[in-house]
């Protein structure tokens, strides 16, 4: 890359007008804190319509919108949000996304009672399904801590001294928000490390599926249709929340009742109109929007290449095994889902960033701020040299990380078999202490807590093989280690694979069937047997535990070759983000998106992709009819919708004989928004955010007002399907309707 950071400075006047003309941002850009609402965003939401009160949409004091809106994940501690979903009733009732909720879907799913292809619908609170291990999250406050950290860090602390620092800081600011634990608390930083933030939370572990329409209809348009407009597909479910009988979080319990919420959010059912006001809330995943030009680079060139094609050959080997039977179609749904997802969302980054030119527009500003810091030599002495360490940091990186995605996800994580044959490791251990102990009273500790192992493993067997089909599985293996073998260095093959390489003269699928018939692990009989009696010497010749150790070994050798930037990285980002606020302080910041509570706000809208195509902002029931292909899985509709859509039984969800589907707005989301409410002016329901388009693929790095568009399922339909599709009137009947 070219260096263009000793470059002569431009004169005076074009860099004033290149950083201080057009710096505040379009109404429609950032993911905001709710905090920071009146002081920031209230008077230009006015301005576009908002009839909320900031009272109204966030108080600590008093029931408001921000107590109606839930993050969801699969731990009890309140952070890396899957998605969100929002509170809809008074006895706790949620809508969240049909994807979010389809690992939950599977789980209860059998050949029997096929949830994902038949739909689930409870007809009354005894039949809604317990889904062990999901929580939803409620925040109770958020608060500035910044000044309580920032000054109790010197200049002069190491980064890890830094790191450890602000941990002591941070566990004592926990413990004493936490109130006894009643709360869960989490503290993050802001812009780089520049702000810290706390947030308080109310974590409900007692979540229970209520209702899901089929796959036909709540993944219509399958990978297919995925990040595409027009689009077609009732992503929507239905969970509830329930409390212990004094309304606290707790454990499920036949005893437990339906929340009250604080708030919950009444449904408008006025048709979407263009230009009319749109405001999403949620709890984003992770973007990126102070990425440098050699972040980008390093994305496009050592990044998106190798976890494309690694995904792309696991994801053909179980379609092929998925089409052919329905219990393993079952099984891999979940799976198959969030790879296919990442997968075609990393393809289209990659396109986005291209098309998009992102490089040279980030490599432009680089250079504006370059000469800003030139300009004055305080400046100069605190922020000339970030751009320099940032972008050897990336170069350096760059130096073998393909290698290290490939010992991960093709070899470590290639097949199930070598993932979990490697969680035998630690009974190993147990037995080779047990062993060697020769004092009795400590043998007999060492046997309890060998026994304990035993146990421990015997349980995850179950689980384990609950969703594994062993032949789809075996191909898997021959195909990821192919791969692996073939795109990493022959100095860190695994002794094992090179052994057999060489016995079956490269045939992989014979290395497969091999491995997979001399290993204990790769069914459950077998791993009831070995458990039964487990010995060192099985463990030592078994061929699937063997790779698994080795290809850990190979994974722990590719790490170490890749160099992440240290503390004089991590201090360049955060000097970097510091520098970029200062150089524009009539600019209103948000932070990048992480998992925390963020509004964003702006319009119904349509959009030109390209030149000449014009997309509308709306899609209807009458594009499903034309899409549907009974020859693909993706496209298939049910006769009951075809029934409705015949007859116009649309009920009090039609408008003038049509079913509206869809609609787009330009709201800034990315992921961990998906299932996020998307509301009016007034706070009410409109529709359920379920993706982006694909023309703005690049969205976690740079915000294209023209392009970026959120797709939303129409609260119309999802009603619609409830009642007259599913005949769940009842839970119609929930909800507060406004028309």
């Amino acid at each position: 890359m070219k260096n263009y950071f000793n470059m002569k400075k431009l004169s005076f006047i074009l860099t004033f007008v290149i950083l201080f003309s057009c710096v505040k941002l379009k109404a429609d850009e950032g993911m905001w804190l709710p905090i920071f609402l009146e002081r920031l965003n209230y008077t230009d939401m006015q301005e576009m319509g908002l009839q909320l009160t900031p009272e109204e949409i966030y108080s600590v004091n008093n029931a408001s919108l921000k107590d109606a809106i839930v993050g969801l994940a699969s731990s009890p501690t309140p952070q890396g949000f899957f998605c969100t979903a929002e509170i809809v009733s008074p006895e706790g009732l949620m809508f969240t996304n049909h994807h979010c909720g389809y690992g939950q879907i599977q789980e209860h799913s059998t050949t029997d009672h096929d949830y994902l292809a038949d739909g689930f619908w409870a007809m009354n609170k005894s039949e809604e399904l317990p889904n062990e291990g999901l929580t939803a999250s409620v925040l109770y406050r958020m608060e500035d801590v910044t000044d309580s950290i920032i000054p109790m860090l010197s200049d002069t602390l190491s980064g890890s001294d830094r790191s450890s620092k602000i941990k002591e800081i941070t566990s004592r600011l926990k413990k004493d928000a936490s109130e006894d634990g009643k709360y869960n608390v989490v503290i993050k930083s802001f812009f780089s490390g520049n702000e810290y933030y706390m947030f308080v939370y109310e974590v409900y572990k007692d979540v229970r599926l209520v209702g899901a329409p089929p796959s036909s209809i709540g993944k219509f348009g399958g990978d297919t249709d995925n990040w595409m407009w027009p689009r077609h597909t009732g992503d929507f479910a239905i969970f509830r929340i329930y409390t212990a009988p004094d309304g606290s979080p707790a454990e499920y319990s036949d005893e437990n009742i339906p929340l009250k919420p604080k708030h919950f959010l009444p449904i408008n059912l006025a048709p979407v109109k263009q230009n009319e006001f749109s405001m999403i809330w949620g709890f984003p995943g992770g973007t990126e929007r102070n990425l440098t030009s050699s972040g980008i680079e390093f994305k496009v060139n050592d990044f998106y290449p190798p976890i494309v094609e690694v995904f792309g050959k696991k994801l053909e080997v179980w379609k092929d095994h998925m089409s052919a039977d329905q219990e393993v179609k079952i099984k891999y749904a979940s799976d198959y889902a969030g790879i296919a997802n990442a997968w075609k969302l990393f393809i289209g980054q990659d396109k986005g960033i291209k098309d998009l030119d992102l490089y040279n527009e980030k490599n432009a500003f680089e250079v504006e701020f370059q000469l800003w810091v030139e300009a004055d030599s305080n400046r100069n002495e605190k922020y000339g040299e970030v751009l320099e360490i940032i972008n050897k940091s990336n170069s350096d990186m760059s130096n073998g990380y393909s290698t290290l995605i490939y010992a991960s996800i093709s070899g470590s994580g290639g097949a199930d078999l070598i993932g979990y044959a490697g969680k035998f490791g630690a009974l190993k251990s147990f037995m080779e202490k047990y062993k060697e102990e020769k004092d009795k009273k400590k043998k007999e500790t060492k046997k309890k807590k060998l026994d304990k192992e035993v146990d421990k493993l015997k349980g995850m067997s179950v689980e384990h093989f609950e969703n594994y089909d062993m032949f789809t599985d075996e191909d898997v293996f021959a195909v990821m280690t192919k791969m692996y073998f073939d795109e990493i260095p022959s100095d860190m093959h695994p002794a094992l694979l090179t052994k057999l390489v060489d016995k079956f003269k490269g045939d992989f699928s014979k290395i497969a069937a091999y491995v997979f018939e001399k290993s204990n692990f790769s069914s459950e009989s077998k791993v009831e047997s070995f458990l039964a009696k487990p010995t060192l010497k099985a463990l030592g010749k078994d061929p699937a535990f063997i790779l698994a150790n080795e290809f850990r070994a190979s994974l722990m050798a590719a790490s170490q070759k890749v160099s992440r930037g240290g503390d004089d990285t991590k201090t360049a980002e955060r000097l970097y983000v510091e520098g970029i606020m200062e150089m524009q302080p009539n600019k209103k910041f948000y932070p990048d998106a992480n998992s925390t509570l963020r509004f964003t706000y702006g319009e119904v809208l349509d959009y030109y992709p390209r030149d000449a195509v014009h997309f509308d902002y709306i899609t209807h029931l009458s594009g499903v009819m034309d899409k549907e292909n009974p020859d693909s899985d993706e496209f298939i509709v049910p006769e009951k919708l075809k029934e409705l859509y015949a007859s116009q039984d649309y009920g009090i969800y039609g408008e003038d004989g049509k079913m509206v589907v869809c609609y787009l707005s330009n709201n800034d989301i990315t992921g961990g928004n998906s299932g996020s409410p998307v509301m009016n002016a007034k706070g009410e329901l409109k529709g359920i955010a379920f993706d982006g388009n694909w023309e703005a693929m690049s969205s976690d790095i740079a915000f294209e007002p023209d392009l970026q568009r959120t797709i939303v399922v129409d609260i119309h339909y999802v009603l619609f399907i409830m009642d007259k599709y599913a005949g769940a009137g009842h839970l119609v009947d929930e909800l507060t309707i406004n028309r």
